[in-house]
């Protein structure tokens, strides 16, 4: 059977609406508080890049994403207002915006036009073989190689904690899992150009599980990714700490995951830490 093919091109911002009921309100008030969720490398390809919004998904294609992110005290529980939280991620074919002549770090990419994307070119392998090509999986901050700033933004959390992101689902590069990154700043001065002063308190990665990334893969264009996938378990920086660990909650149609995500997860911080991911 011949991989679908999904745009958010097709949606746009007021389609995205169509595509999602509003997320409202916090999450429960019962969920347990997380003494702290894990702190990662914020990896090389991180850009202070100004871009104040909530939908970062910009002309990229792929499954509509709603992200839900929550940001509490670890300590007391109580919601964070008026955090600033960064997100960035790659897109349907493992690329980075702001590093496209990077390409899929050397494991592969979009298909040649005309080539086939069914057989091998479908569901990715599940174990990887030689030496990973990707991004480096530690810091190693790396200067942007052009001015492209899709799949990026910033915007503030509610007094419930609570800040909405609407995106794409990620897909991979060779030598990494499917994920995205985040930090958390706090104590700064919510400016028009963004969040000024104050400490990163938390800099981590969100994970998706892996049934939810193979009925991706079945999609175009991630279809069309050639890069060999490291898995969830193989991966070298999630812990499997699960929701501590930043394993994301995942809501779609298990018939029709093109039409959409829902991913929620609740951040437990210290936000006397710096913790910039260095």
């Amino acid at each position: 059977m011949g991989a679908g093919t999904v745009g958010v091109v097709v949606l746009g911002a007021a389609g995205a609406v169509n595509a999602f009921a509003e997320h409202k309100g916090a999450e429960s008030e019962a969920e347990a508080c997380y003494r702290i969720t894990s702190e990662t490398v914020e990896g090389p390809y991180d850009i202070d890049a100004d871009k104040i919004r909530r939908d970062v998904t910009e002309d990229k294609e792929g499954i509509p994403l709603l992200l839900g992110i929550r940001v509490i005290d670890s300590e007391t529980c109580r919601p964070i207002r008026n955090a600033a939280v960064d997100i960035w991620h790659c897109d349907a074919v493992g690329v980075y915006s702001g590093y496209e002549e990077v390409g899929n770090g050397g494991g592969g990419g979009p298909a040649p036009t005309g080539a086939p994307t069914d057989a091998a070119m479908g569901t990715p392998t599940s174990t990887p073989t030689g030496i990973p090509t990707g991004p480096p999986p530690g810091g190693g901050h790396q200067e942007p190689t052009d001015d492209e700033r899709y799949l990026r933004g910033t915007w503030k959390t509610d007094k419930h904690g609570q800040v909405t992101f609407r995106t794409v689902f990620p897909g991979w590069y060779r030598g990494r899992c499917v994920h995205i990154h985040t930090k958390v700043h706090v104590n700064g001065e919510w400016t028009d150009a963004g969040d000024e002063g104050g400490n990163t308190c938390h800099t981590g990665q969100f994970f998706f599980d892996e049934e939810s990334v193979l009925a991706s893969a079945e999609l175009e264009p991630y279809a069309s990714n050639t890069a060999e996938r490291t898995t969830l378990d193989e991966d070298m920086i999630y812990d499997g700490g699960a929701v501590t660990g930043g394993l994301l909650r995942l809501k779609y149609r298990k018939d029709g995951i093109g039409k959409g995500v829902r991913a929620s997860i609740t951040v437990g911080v210290d936000p006397e830490e710096t913790n910039d991911g260095v």
